[in-house]
């Protein structure tokens, strides 16, 4: 990598932090703690928690019962940015995967 793409890089994982630091973490996901695999498990657990929590706030509104249906679109949206999230991480350890694989010997 040349000084001017890590000068870049750097730049831009400044101004993410910046943005990040706006927002507070997850308690579930804040102090990871242990292997690698239960921090994981333990996040892959969590989004299948939220897209069940939301999935039965929906069931819930359908059936006529007390909810918003604001807050049923906001769980749903929730369940689905931490979907994506998920997905999104899966696709860089694969890829991460394939490029240590592809190194020679």
């Amino acid at each position: 990598m040349t000084d001017i793409a890590i000068q870049s890089v750097l730049a831009q994982m400044r101004a993410m932090q910046a943005r990040a630091e706006g927002f507070q973490a997850s308690p579930a996901l804040e102090k990871p703690s242990g292997e690698f695999t239960t921090v994981m498990k333990s996040a892959i657990d969590h989004v299948n928690a939220t897209q069940k929590a939301a999935g039965e706030m929906t069931k819930a509104y359908e059936a006529g019962k007390d909810v918003e249906i604001a807050d049923v679109m906001v769980s749903l949206q929730k369940a689905n940015i931490e979907f994506q999230a998920t997905v999104q991480v899966r696709n860089k350890m694969v890829e991460a995967y394939q490029q240590i694989m592809n190194m020679p010997i």
